[in-house]
């Protein structure tokens, strides 16, 4: 007992000293779960949709009050107050665009009580059919139990089509892939070139990610954020036009006609939406963060993953290597050919650089036939709807 409440003190502690501004939130992917996740990708997938659709029809409701209003259609409710019809106008314009619709999507999907969103919230609160549905290790055995407040704010993980990484990047790509798309947008409304856009959006993301989100305040730099963002722009810019992704293009999931808002008729949302966005870039074991050395964290880190993920991984994956593992790092420096801002350290901790010091080569002598996880790179846009891991 005495030990258990000399925990909480030093939680609570530790707690009151950080910023009460805590802004990162942290995963654990080198701790695998004790058993398979089940894949909840199509149940995120038709979350998402039923707030899109409830978008949509919000912004095409107030379309048809405004277009009443300029009409001076009498059959409008009474209560309905209309603005002169320079203003119907204008908000007609903003309805009609892409940005309301990004907007609105964002009210719905990227907001929240600060700083959770809605939708990460909803993922680490709905009971999905398929179970177990979320893995989050205990305290003592976490990377980040030197770091007491890192394990407050750590995020469960989850597996949607067959990825595996924290919920946190669900907010990511909600929220700040949201900002990333304004910055985009102004950007290029400033006479940018597009390239010149996204650029700007990705060195905002690594400046978060170097300060609030990020390194000074949980020690960890994580690409996996940096992905989760850029993808999250992708993802609103791709609600009214059409996108590539490596070789394809994916048509945009909404239309504008005769004034209203409509979903494309090819779009099967729930293999559409989300889910060609969805690959192992979002997973940290597998795509390194970089951890600051103060106050340890770094050294705890690899002792921790020492002591207990690489048995983990090695039980799991008994042919596992390291020209594998380090091979699909390297695939993932990029996001089918796009540059999202990966950036490279000497102070990435992996399970390469961890569990494979010194017996690589005695693996390799073994026999041992490794495994690939790698991103798909497909030449279709059938191939990203049937074969996108």
């Amino acid at each position: 007992m005495r030990l258990q409440t000399a925990a909480r003190l030093f939680l609570c502690v530790a707690l009151l000293m950080q910023s009460t501004a805590v802004f990162a939130f942290e995963t654990d992917q080198y701790n695998l779960p004790p058993e398979p996740l089940a894949d909840i990708g199509d149940e995120v997938s038709e979350y998402a949709e039923q707030n899109l659709r409830k978008a949509v029809g919000k912004i095409n409701g107030e379309i048809s009050v405004r277009q009443s209003c300029l009409e001076n259609n009498a059959a409008k409710p009474k209560k309905i107050k209309c603005d002169s019809a320079d203003k119907e106008r204008a908000r007609l314009k903003f309805l009609r665009s892409e940005e309301a619709v990004a907007s609105e999507v964002y009210n719905l999907l990227g907001t929240g009580v600060f700083p959770f969103t809605k939708s990460a919230s909803w993922v680490e609160s709905h009971r999905f059919i398929g179970q177990p549905a979320r893995y989050k290790t205990s305290y003592p055995k976490s990377i980040y139990a030197i770091i007491p407040t890192n394990y407050l704010t750590i995020s469960p993980t989850v597996n949607l089509y067959e990825a595996q990484f924290g919920t946190d990047k669900i907010a990511h790509f909600f929220q700040q892939g949201y900002t990333y798309y304004q910055i985009y947008n102004r950007a290029l409304a400033e006479g940018l070139t597009a390239d010149k856009a996204a650029e700007k959006a990705i060195r905002w993301g690594q400046m978060t990610e170097r300060t609030y989100y990020g390194t000074l305040v949980s020690g960890v730099f994580s690409n996996a954020d940096l992905c989760a963002n850029y993808v999250g722009m992708k993802f609103y810019q791709n609600l009214t036009r059409p996108i590539k992704i490596g070789d394809a293009t994916k048509p945009a999931v909404l239309l504008l006609k005769d004034g209203v808002w409509t979903f494309a008729e090819s779009a099967d949302l729930r293999k559409v939406l989300i889910k060609p966005f969805i690959t192992n870039h979002l997973n940290e074991a597998l795509n390194p963060s970089a951890f600051t050395k103060f106050p340890g964290l770094r050294s705890y880190v690899r002792r921790t993953i020492r002591k207990r993920s690489c048995k983990q991984w090695l039980n799991r994956y008994p042919a596992l290597s390291q020209a594998d593992l380090n091979e699909t790092s390297r695939g993932l420096k990029l996001w089918y050919g796009e540059d999202y801002g990966f950036t490279d350290s000497r102070n990435f901790v992996t399970i390469s650089n961890v569990c494979f010091d010194g017996d690589a080569a005695k693996r390799e002598r073994a026999g041992l036939q490794g495994f690939a996880i790698e991103p798909p790179h497909p030449q279709s846009w059938k191939q990203i709807t049937s074969n996108q891991k």
